[in-house]
Order: C-alpha cells, then structure tokens, then sequence
C-alpha cells in the first residue's frame, strides 16, 4: 500500500507545479510508503508517490509509463486479479517491464480506457496522466478501501491520499465546512464528496474523474445494487452456502497474494475466525495473528481471541490497553482520520496496527465487511424488532426484544418497557420512511449539534441532515426489502465513510501496514445481496448463511455467540482528573472561544457532569465528548497549524523524473 499526490496546472506557467511542492505533500503522508517515493514532474502535472513495498519489491517503484511515455501512473492499492489480467493483456500483444500490479492497472486503462475498472478486483485510488490528451483520469474503487481527495483552486487541480498532503500547498484555504460537522454529528461521517473542510472533496467509491483544463467531471462505474423485494436468486440453503463458500475461498486466495508476509487479525467473533480458517486452509504453514483486549472487562473479548488462537494453531500475539492509553494515543488517531470522529474505537486499532508493524509484517486480512454484506449488526435486527412493534405500538412485550440485542450493555439487562420505550420509540410509525432503519440512530447522534456554537448553527440554518441522505439512494431503492435498504444505508454511509477509512486505513496505515478485505470482494457482495434476506438475518440469527457454511470448522462457542460491537471506553479514557493534557485544553473556554466552533457554556455543563462521574455519561453524551475533543483537534492541527512538515523532512530514496 502507498500513498499518492498531484498537482496538475489549469491555467499558465505561474501555475506549474515545482518538485518542492510534491515533495512536501509526500513528506506529509511518508509513513504510507516509507520504502521509496518518485516524482514525475513536467508544466503541466506533477505526479507523486510513496511506496510500501509488497509486490515486485526490486522493480515496482513508482512513477511507471507506458506508450512511450504517453500515460503515467502513481498508484495505491492492489489489483489483486493482477496475474489473471496480465495474461490477457499479453495476449493482446503487450509486453510488460516489470511484475508489479501496477503496470497491469496503466497497461489495462491504455488499452481499455474507464472500462478497465469493470475488469478489477481490488481496492485502489489511481491516477493516471495522459501526455496526449493533457488529461488526468482519477479512481476510487468500489467500497472506497483507499482514500483520495482533492480540490480546485481555479488554476490548479490538486489531489491526494490524505488532505494534510492537499493542505501542503500555500493557495488551499483552509476552513472548517459547517455541513460537513453536521454530518458527521448525524452520519458519524460526511456524505461524499463532502469532507470537515470547505472545498475540499473525496472521490466516491466506485467512481472516476476525468479532469482537464475544460471541465472535471465524476463517473459511477459500480454501486451494490440489491433485487426488488420478490427477486432474489433462487438456491436452496445448502446451495447458496456452498456457493458463498467457494467465492470467498477465492477472495481470500487471491488476497494472499503477495511478496511478503501476510498475517490475519483475531478479533474473537465469526468474522476474523472464518478469515483464519480459509487462510489456514489454503497456507497450511503457521499463521501470525494478532488481537488487542481491553483491561476494562465491558469491552473485552480476550478469551475468544485466544480460544480462536488455539483452535487455528496460530502463532498469536496478544496484548491489552487501558483506557489512559486510549486516552494518550487519541490525539495521533484524531491526526490520521483527518475527521472528527464520535468513538475511541480507531485507537485500539492504531495501537494494533503498530504491534503488527513492530513484528515486520506488512499485510493483515481482516474480516470487514461481514457484518454489512450478511446483516450482522444489530441495527438490522433493532429495526426488524422496531418494525414488529410498530404493528402493535400499545404492546408491552414486543419492545422487550429489544433487550437480547444489548446483553453485553448493564443497563439494558434490567430495563423495563417504559424506558425501551422511551429509547427506542422514536418516529417508531414512520415504517415507509426509506431511512427507517436509520433513524433512531442518526437522531440519537444529531443531538451532538446542540453544542455546537451560534456561528455554525447560523451557517446550518434550514439545513436537513436526511435531504443529504436522500440523494445517495438508488432510483429503484423503493422496491427493495426493509433489510436491503437499511444494507445499503450501513455500507454506503457508515462502512465507506467510517469503519474502512477513521477505523481501517487510517489507523493501519499510520504505522505503514495494508489492510485487506475478503468480504468486500465485489463478486462475495453482489452474490450477498442477491440471497433472499432470511439467508442473512433469519429471524434474529444473524449471518445464517455464513454460520451454515462453517458449521464445525470454527469453534462452536464463537460461531454460537451474540453478536458483540467492538467497542472501546469514550468517557474513562478523555475525562476526569487523569484526562489527557491535550483534552483538557480543548474544553478550555479560552480554546473554545478561539474555534467558535462550539457553544462554551454547553460544553462545560458536559464536561462537568462527565469529569464528575463518567459512569452517568450516556452514550450519547460520551459521544459528543469525543466528537467535540476530536473537532477541536482537527481545527487546531488543520485550521491553525496547517499541518505542516518540517523543512529537514523527505520521503525516502526520492526518485525524480522529468518530462
């Protein structure tokens, strides 16, 4: 995996891009590829690269061309049907320089155009500049794995992996997008292309740009589509597991795919379990794995991650943190999402990525993705309940189904329906709305914008959270089952938007380790999504089709388990009087003032009532406490400090190509 930046000049020659410049967005993001980095340089585009070396370590470095120098690519990411496609590409008459996936993405778009991306299997952003055409060619790919962002200025288009690369640049404003906090305090992220900051966008998964000095335009090439609710693929149960079994044995296959190392998370749930027991299968040598615990017991899952360590016979490393770590290691998690974000779950995951850096692996295949593609979590059974309830909202017994999704949450063992009802009874009648699944939940976090200041309320006045949602849905969206909408909901907002980029790369690139997802392999997801919707939630029992296809090659206590959301303590780790320095500068009233980003006298009534007990903390309290610590945050190191690099610093072994 690596990272990518460019500069193309839209305008004249005061707007040519210098090796200065893409040396400093490089140096800004080096820990993506600490191995290398290439630059390729003329008038009109700069194109640069950090790399981490994974395939072809000896001749994969990048910048690469093709065509006589016509195309140029600098690429992050893996291609990982790269063996299959090159043949093909051979046949044509091809002839390749070097084994790299890499040139197999430039040779494809040479020969195919846009079309290429329909032939990949991977997770990418790539950028591609034409000689020729004076045209540069941008992707995403499907589920947007990998990130890239970019902005125009006018006369220039600048683009990148990350947007402290973008901020690198002396011409970028600088500035907070009151939307874009609106949205996070509702979606926990933005709805693309938006971001945290003004005129600055990202390229949604499962799209390209084209962008020239006349125009810049955006192209889907892939969504997951779902069949209206009577259409489903019809296969027996049997069949569809057999089915969904060799697909995934062939996406975990072809992700194993590499010059290095690869090792496997153990999180102690079905998902990294069924991970393991395929890569066990096809490798039979000893695999590493890797799992992180929680001294505080509410969150830890540490007895099934060593019970799937042993079953596996892998070669497992452990570890635990406490939620003063968490609290330490917050301000760097906050640095590399570059977004606010409403949890601490990214650290541990930070803190997990680093362990596995330390032993010198490169590469982790992990089991996202499951829980969206099969109807893991439990927002999809709460809304399935919610549903049930809504047909008799009178009933003093349906609600208190609500109380066998949360078994791991102390207050919900005792609650009485009143108080479900209070909870949970929200909009419970809008049962037509397209976002019912949805709505408790993004209520529950819209809360959050109670505390922000009288300047962004004023910017937000009018604004509706769900008019933003609404122009993402599909057009035949209406006709599908409740439990695809409320899929497509999960993985088009919360899984692209959170989970693979503050949760995934974010944190596993920040200590130079790639990430890969065999559940998001888009042949694995098209096939999910045309299963009949009691193949993945049947009745309550989640993931039914996957616990059939492993029936008795996981262990029997994790396959049996409720489902359990990572989770990772908020308030202990920011609040009270062992808080983290940074925390309590944040909430200062002078820092508050400063930012106007939030109200002051709110935020202190919060933080009062947290640093005084933080067990009272609700959930969406807590919460907001790591939204507003982690908004501040991103002012203060984006806003305020630009992020900058030091003067000393260089990506390594920089290669510099001139055209």
């Amino acid at each position: 995996m690596c990272g990518i930046a460019g500069i193309i000049n839209l305008a004249g020659t005061e707007s040519e891009p210098t090796e200065q410049q893409l040396t400093t967005m490089l140096a800004a993001i080096r820990y993506r590829g600490p191995d290398e980095s290439g630059i390729y340089l003329n008038s009109k585009a700069g194109l640069g690269h950090v790399r981490l070396s994974i395939l072809d370590l000896s001749g994969g470095s990048q910048p690469i061309s093709a065509r006589d120098n016509r195309y140029w690519i600098i690429y992050n990411g893996e291609l990982f049907n790269y063996p299959e496609l090159r043949r093909e590409l051979e046949k044509s008459g091809i002839r390749f320089t070097t084994n790299t996936d890499t040139e197999v993405v430039l040779q494809a778009y040479a020969l195919w155009g846009p079309d290429c991306l329909k032939q990949f299997n991977g997770q990418f952003a790539i950028a591609i500049w034409d000689n020729l055409k004076d045209e540069l060619f941008l992707a995403r790919d499907r589920v947007g794995i990998r990130p890239l962002f970019y902005t125009n200025t006018g006369n220039r288009f600048i683009f990148c992996s990350e947007i402290k690369g973008i901020f690198q640049i002396q011409e970028v404003k600088r500035a907070i997008n009151p939307k874009g906090l609106a949205q996070i305090f509702s979606f926990w992220t933005t709805i693309t292309p938006e971001t945290p900051f003004e005129d600055i966008y990202e390229v949604p998964p499962g799209h390209y740009l084209m962008v020239s000095k006349k125009s810049v335009s955006v192209t889907r090439f892939w969504n997951l589509l779902y069949p209206s609710a009577n259409n489903h693929l019809q296969l027996s149960r049997d069949e569809a597991a057999e089915e969904m079994r060799a697909l995934f044995r062939d996406a975990v296959r072809i992700r194993l795919r590499a010059d290095v190392e690869v090792a496997a998370y153990l999180s102690g749930g079905i998902d990294s379990s069924v991970t393991t027991a395929f890569i066990h299968e096809l490798e039979p040598r000893r695999l590493n794995t890797f799992s992180i615990g929680f001294s505080d017991r509410n969150f830890d899952e540490t007895s099934y991650q060593l019970e799937a360590a042993r079953y596996f016979d892998t070669h497992h490393t452990a570890f635990s943190c406490t939620s003063e770590e968490i609290g330490r290691h917050f301000y760097d998690t906050v640095r590399h999402t570059e977004f606010p974000i409403l949890r601490t779950a990214p650290t541990p995951m930070y803190l997990l990525s680093k362990k596995v850096r330390e032993h010198n692996i490169k590469v982790v295949i992990t089991g996202e993705g499951a829980d969206e593609m099969l109807a893991g979590y439990n927002i999809f059974k709460e809304a399935k309940i919610r549903r049930f309830w809504a047909a008799a909202p009178q009933s003093e017994i349906r609600p208190l189904l609500l109380k066998k999704l949360y078994p791991y949450l102390p207050m919900m063992k005792d609650a009485k329906a009143s108080a479900l009802k209070m909870f949970f009874g929200f909009k419970l009648n809008d049962t037509d709305s397209p976002f019912y699944s949805h709505l408790l939940r993004w209520h529950n976090t819209s809360r959050i914008q109670y505390y922000l200041s009288d300047n962004i309320a004023a910017n937000l006045s009018g604004y509706n959270y769900l008019d933003d949602a609404s122009r993402i849905l599909p057009a035949d969206f209406a006709n599908w089952g409740n439990l695809a909408k409320s899929q497509y909901l999960e993985s088009s907002i919360f899984m692209s938007g959170y989970l693979l980029s503050s949760q995934g790369d974010r944190m596993a690139m920040a200590n130079s380790v790639e990430g890969r997802y065999p559940f998001l392999d888009h042949r694995v997801m098209e096939f999910a999504a045309s299963l009949p919707e009691n193949y993945k939630l049947n009745c309550l029992n989640e993931k039914y089709i996957l616990k059939r296809m492993m029936k008795g090659k996981i262990p029997n206590s994790i396959a049996a388990r409720s489902k359990q959301a990572y989770r990772a303590p908020v308030s202990t780790s920011l609040s009270g009087a062992d808080a983290p320095e940074y925390a309590k500068e944040m909430l200062s009233r002078p820092v508050l003032q400063k930012f106007d980003l939030f109200n002051p006298e709110k935020v202190e009534k919060l933080a009062a009532k947290i640093n005084a007990d933080s067990s009272k903390a609700t959930e969406v309290e807590g919460m907001a406490l790591a939204g507003i610590i982690s908004a501040q945050l991103i002012y203060q190191m984006f806003i305020e400090d630009g992020v900058k690099v030091s003067p000393g610093d260089r990506p390594a072994n920089l290669r510099v190509i001139r055209g």
